[in-house]
C-alpha cells in the first residue's frame, strides 16, 4: 500500500498546478485584441449602454480584481455567463463535453492498436524490410500536419471515394463508430509515430538483456520470450510517453474538431476566441487543464501498477 501513499497526496500538489493554470488563462484573455462587450452590443451600440453590460460583467473592475471574483466562482463550480452564447459556461461546456471524450477515447484506441502493431512487427523483424518500413512511415508522419492531414483524407475517402462521411457528430454512440472514423484517425496517425518509434526502441532493448538469452538458452519458445517478458517489460517507457502525448492531444482537438466540424470542446474554443468570449474561453482551457492533469496521475498510476520498483 505504500507504493500508492501518492495517491493521497497528489490532489493536494496538483490544485496549485490549476491556481497557476487558471491565472495564466485569466492574463492571457485579458490580453486579448478586442472589446468582447462592443463586439456582443454590435457596432451601433451607446457608450452608456456599453458601459452598463461592462459593469454587469464585473469587466470594469482592475484585473486582479476581476480574477479573485473569478478564482471563488469557480471554487463555487460557477464558471461565469457566456458573452457569446447568453447562458452559464457550465452549461455550454457540458453541452459539448461529450463529442470531445468520444472523439478522444477514440483517437486513442486506435493510436494503440496501430502503435502495439507497427511496433511489434518492427521489432520481431529488426533490419528487414519490414523494420525499414515502419521506421520510414513514423519518420515520415512526423512531418505531417493535422489539419492538411484531416484535409487530406477528406479529400480522398470522404469526397472521392465516398467511404466516410465529411463531418458531424450522430447522437447513438455506436454510430459514432463511424462518423468519427476520419477525425479519430487523424488523431492516431499524428500521434502513433511517437509512439511507435519509442516502443520499438524498447523492445529492441530488451530483446538484448541478459534474461532474454538465458530464456532461450532454455530452450523457450521465442513467441513466449516476447509476449510474456520482452512486451510487459517494454510498456512502461511508452506508457510514460503517453502521458505526454495525450495532453497534447486534448489541445489538438482544437483543430481536429474545426477541420470536421465536430461540436465538440476545441470547436467552441475557436468560435469563443473569435467572439471575444472570455468567459467561455477560460473554461473551456481549465477544462483541457483538468483532463491534462487526471491524465498525468492516471499515467502515473498505472506504472507503479505495472512495475513494483517505481515510487511516486
Amino acid at each position: 500500500m505504500g507504493r500508492y501513499a501518492f495517491v493521497l497526496r497528489r490532489p493536494l500538489q496538483l490544485v496549485p498546478v490549476l491556481i497557476g493554470i487558471s491565472l495564466v488563462t485569466f492574463l492571457l484573455s485579458q490580453a486579448m485584441p478586442g472589446d468582447p462587450i462592443r463586439v456582443m452590443l454590435g457596432p451601433k451600440a451607446s457608450e452608456e449602454a456599453i458601459a452598463f453590460v461592462r459593469a454587469r460583467y464585473g469587466l470594469d473592475q482592475p484585473i486582479l480584481v476581476q480574477y479573485g471574483y473569478y478564482l471563488i466562482n469557480v471554487l463555487r463550480g460557477d464558471f461565469g455567463q457566456s458573452l457569446a452564447f447568453r447562458s452559464p459556461v457550465l452549461d455550454v461546456i457540458l453541452e459539448r463535453l461529450a463529442p470531445t471524450i468520444y472523439l478522444l477515447v477514440y483517437g486513442l484506441v486506435l493510436t494503440l492498436l496501430f502503435t502495439v502493431a507497427l511496433a511489434v512487427a518492427a521489432a520481431r523483424r529488426q533490419g528487414r524490410w519490414v523494420d525499414q518500413l515502419v521506421r520510414f512511415v513514423c519518420i515520415a508522419g512526423l512531418g505531417l500536419p493535422s489539419f492538411w492531414l484531416g484535409l487530406m483524407l477528406i479529400m480522398f475517402l470522404s469526397l472521392k471515394l465516398k467511404l466516410f462521411p465529411v463531418s458531424g457528430f450522430a447522437a447513438a454512440p455506436i454510430d459514432n463508430l463511424w462518423q468519427l472514423f476520419l477525425p479519430a484517425l487523424t488523431i492516431a496517425i499524428a500521434v502513433t509515430p511517437t509512439l511507435t518509434r519509442n516502443l520499438r526502441a524498447t523492445l529492441v532493448s530488451q530483446l538484448a538483456s541478459d534474461y532474454v538469452v538465458a530464456g532461450r538458452s532454455k530452450g523457450l519458445p521465442e513467441r513466449w520470450i516476447f509476449y510474456r517478458h520482452v512486451f510487459p517489460n517494454s510498456l512502461l517507457p511508452t506508457i510514460s510517453l503517453l502521458g505526454i502525448v495525450v495532453s497534447f492531444l486534448i489541445g489538438g482537438t482544437v483543430v481536429v474538431e474545426t477541420v470536421f466540424n465536430v461540436p465538440g470542446l476545441g470547436q467552441l474554443m475557436v468560435r469563443a476566441v473569435l467572439k471575444r468570449d472570455y468567459f467561455t474561453v477560460q473554461g473551456i482551457t481549465l477544462f483541457f487543464s483538468i483532463g491534462v492533469v487526471l491524465t498525468t496521475f492516471l499515467v502515473d498510476l498505472v506504472s507503479v501498477a505495472l512495475d513494483p520498483r517505481v515510487k511516486l
